[in-house]
């Protein structure tokens, strides 16, 4: 891990009367953009080539002679022949003598790779560098050891596949495309075999998948991505927010539930089945009766995170869980930073978010929120790793 002090080291050489706010220009990165932009902030996207209209050309920010914006939420961008240039010392020293604040999301993570991000940045991350890790699935502490830690519920690990004896989720990346998922589910050990050897002819799954591969129960239920933010610099109120809750549409997956019963399982005998390929968002809430639950989950995840990680969760994080018949909840994945979904709240805010705050509270717009109450308190060393 990087040394703190050099962290804090490059901060000083900030002017944050000049704070920009920087993020990679994918997964939630308009969200992120918007919000700052709410907020007073300029903003900056990192992006790659070949993949930078969204942000470049159709979301530009176009402002008033007095600066005040009239359209758009991406100030500047800076495009590179592919993500991970990011790591590259020129482009870190230009985002650091451009005052940026760098938002971490899963594309960072994902394209730069989790040692680069731990070792190698040098900007300042506002957020748990540290816990960022956890979302590596199958490492030694990821998030499975924090939530068996915080004694939070999950789906039951299936050690082996000749130990499945009910309905089976395996957890394994897509081998084509290499950020999404290769997931599927089986009822017993000879229908994994039929199904996976089916995936692989199909180009969908890896012939050694099973060295990376996370079998669990699957939890029939709706499924609610709980979109949290933790405040360290809130000294009155709550440090704990529940600002919204999202849920996702799954290519193929929906399509295939779209169809008649008989017509699944004629899909299915033909070796055709659906993947899990995530493609969109839509809002939710909970009935208020659940919300006790949820608001627990989250209090003893961030003192486990804050116990192992130290210092802990900061900022934005997502609980992605699952409510059985008898309105249990399952932990199923845990985004320590902003989720994946939030841009179904941009300009409007969450639900829950805009009935705290008494305005349109996007995360977003609640990390830009966080960050400006920092510069002003000057207390940015607090929420920065």
């Amino acid at each position: 891990m990087i040394d703190r002090n050099e962290i804090l080291a490059n901060l000083e050489r900030y002017d944050l009367k000049k704070a920009k706010i920087g993020v990679v220009g994918s997964h939630s990165g308009l969200d992120t953009c918007d919000g700052a932009t709410s907020e007073g902030f300029r903003t900056v996207a990192i992006c790659q080539d070949g993949r930078e209209k969204t942000f470049n050309n159709y979301f530009k920010t176009l402002r008033n002679a007095d600066g005040t914006v009239r359209r758009g939420v991406v100030d500047e961008t800076i495009i590179l022949n592919k993500y991970a240039d990011v790591m590259n010392p020129d482009v870190q020293e230009r985002l650091i003598k451009d005052n940026i604040l760098f938002i971490p999301n899963r594309s960072f993570v994902s394209y730069s790779g989790i040692d680069a991000v731990e070792n190698d940045f040098k900007v300042p991350l506002v957020g748990s560098r540290n816990l960022l890790r956890s979302e590596e699935r199958g490492d030694e502490r990821d998030y499975y050891w924090i939530l068996e830690k915080a004694g939070l519920p999950a789906p039951k690990k299936v050690e082996r596949p000749e130990d499945i004896d009910g309905l089976t989720i395996i957890k394994v990346h897509h081998k084509q495309k290499k950020l999404e998922r290769g997931f599927f589910t089986a009822v017993s050990y000879d229908q994994f075999v039929q199904k996976s050897n089916d995936l692989i002819k199909q180009g969908v799954i890896e012939e050694n998948f099973l060295e990376s591969a996370r079998m669990e129960q699957y939890i029939i239920g709706p499924v609610f991505n709980l979109d949290f933010f933790r405040s360290p610099l809130e000294e009155k109120g709550e440090q704990l927010e529940l600002l919204g809750i999202d849920w996702r549409f799954e290519s193929s997956l929906d399509g295939y539930c779209r169809l008649p019963g008989k017509q699944q399982v004629e899909l299915e005998e033909a070796g055709i089945m659906p993947e899990y390929t995530v493609c969109g968002h839509n809002s939710a809430t909970l009935r208020e009766s659940l919300l006790d639950k949820a608001f627990a989950l989250a209090e003893k995840y961030v003192k486990a995170a804050e116990k192992y990680y130290d210092p802990g969760i900061i900022g934005p994080f997502c609980l992605q869980t699952c409510v059985d018949k008898d309105l249990n909840f399952y932990i199923y994945d845990v985004a320590p930073r902003i989720g994946g979904g939030t841009n179904i709240h941009m300009a409007v805010g969450h639900p829950y978010g805009n009935a705290l705050w008494r305005r349109e509270m996007s995360t977003g717009r609640r990390l830009a929120m966080e960050i400006r109450r920092a510069i002003d308190e000057e207390r940015v060393d607090e929420i920065v790793t």
